[in-house]
């Protein structure tokens, strides 16, 4: 693969919020510290993403010791919620999977509610280790996963990108772009790359910490959201159909799962293992 390295991390403390770039991470098992591991749900349980409210965009969570949460949003006073205490927990619907979670405060409830224009609710996941897990199509034992859509981290590299800006470039939509890396939402973003070449991994390592490739990762409308405005267009999602569907599924980056835990930073080496 050449030379090879980490050019970012990403985490996102409030799903579907905006994410913070860290210059390193710890890696656990179901995932990088701190990532996703809140959610808002709807009056029904059901999680709320930027698929219903993609203005989630311009909300943004910054970690604060101890595992709670700063958020902002345009309009609004900055609110710091605090990890509930797990006395009770409420069912928390993931893509119809339900997830038991521990509501935040009231006025988390109210600060969401009042950025979304929708009664809403923020919720913790208290523990990873036990409350989801991973997909049993392309799991192992025991692997479970946060609030992230299916797996503990997403990858995407640099090259495949940019390949997706020229052939975007070609098509009818071509005011559009070029995209940035953030309208995917990774955790992990490696340089170095031919395009494409995620498709043939099975087992990586950044750094001393490895990983299991699961699956390929199809994508959905939030890749369509500018996450700088919260306005939606119809890239990449015209491009990928054109070019990288497979399966039903149009493909970009894939799904990992740690098999070794660890810190990784910003220009640690990326190895093919597999």
């Amino acid at each position: 693969m050449g030379n090879a390295d980490l050019q970012s991390i990403h985490v996102y403390p409030v799903k579907a919020f905006r994410g913070i770039a860290p210059r390193q991470a710890t890696v656990e098992p179901w995932g990088l510290a701190g990532d996703r591991r809140w959610v808002v749900i709807d009056d029904a349980g059901k999680i709320v993403t930027q698929r219903e409210q993609p203005r989630l965009a311009l909300a943004a969570a910054e970690p604060m010791p101890g595992g709670g949460v700063r958020l902002s949003a345009p309009g609004l006073d900055p609110l710091t919620v605090d990890v509930p205490e797990p006395v009770a927990t409420v069912p928390a619907s993931v893509f119809g999977t339900k997830v038991e979670a521990v509501p935040a405060s009231d006025a988390a409830h109210d600060w969401c509610t009042s950025c979304l224009g929708a009664e809403v609710r923020l919720v913790h996941m208290d523990d990873p280790a036990t409350r989801r897990p991973v997909d049993p199509e392309y799991a192992l034992p025991g692997e479970t996963v946060s609030f992230a859509d299916g797996y503990p981290l997403l990858v995407t590299t640099v090259a495949s990108l940019d390949a997706l800006n020229s052939l975007m470039a070609e098509g009818d939509h071509a005011a559009e772009g070029p995209l940035p890396m953030n309208r995917f939402r990774p955790n992990v973003v490696v340089a170095g790359t031919e395009a494409w070449a995620e498709d043939q991994w099975s087992r990586i390592a950044v750094g001393e910490v490895e990983f299991r490739v699961a699956k390929a990762s199809g994508r959905c409308i939030v890749t369509t959201v500018d996450q700088d405005s919260g306005v939606r267009g119809r890239e990449p999602l015209r491009t990928l159909a054109r070019h990288r569907k497979i399966d039903g599924r149009l493909l970009f980056g894939q799904n990992l799962v740690p098999v070794s835990s660890g810190i990784i930073r910003v220009g640690d080496p990326v190895r093919v293992l597999a």
